[in-house]
């Protein structure tokens, strides 16, 4: 077994179904060929570096797994024909894997998306946490205005 990373970019026009179908579509085509998934990861809607089909935007997913060549082959078989994936990039990543690194990479997967999501989770608390003082200092400098303009009078 080999282990590949692919990223493929979905219409913008699809909606959560759909990018749904064509994600476990793709799983599927892995897994049924005996290979796994260490890493699934939906990047979402980004803006294109130039237009792709008459498109500007896409829907970014990203796949990091092992398996065998015939399988990423039949992957991009598909991906070619389907009209809802715009473009598609597979790299080989290491030419044989284990099943002991397949889970060593799957547990170091899954740890980096927890701190992905601690560290949003307290960007979205240090965010909140700015735009109060902001808004306090904001209340503050008004109420010292309208004292200055009192002792002017």
């Amino acid at each position: 077994m080999r282990r590949y990373e692919t990223i493929y970019i979905l219409r913008p026009s699809l909606n959560e179904e759909e990018i749904n179908t064509v994600v476990d579509n793709t799983n599927g085509i892995i897994t049924e060929s005996d290979g796994k998934i260490i890493e699934l990861d939906r990047w979402g809607m980004r803006k294109l570096a130039y237009p792709i089909k008459k498109e500007s935007q896409g829907f970014y997913v990203y796949c990091d797994y092992s398996g065998a060549p015939e399988a990423v082959s039949e992957m991009e078989r598909k991906f070619r024909i389907d009209d809802k994936v715009l473009r598609f990039m597979t790299v080989k990543t290491a030419e044989s894997i284990s099943d002991e690194e397949i889970a060593e990479a799957v547990n170091l997967a899954s740890t980096k998306k927890i701190e992905t999501e601690e560290v949003e989770e307290i960007g979205e608390v240090a965010e909140a946490n700015d735009s109060k003082a902001k808004e306090e200092v904001k209340v503050e400098t008004e109420v010292k205005a309208e004292d200055s303009a009192a002792e002017k009078e």
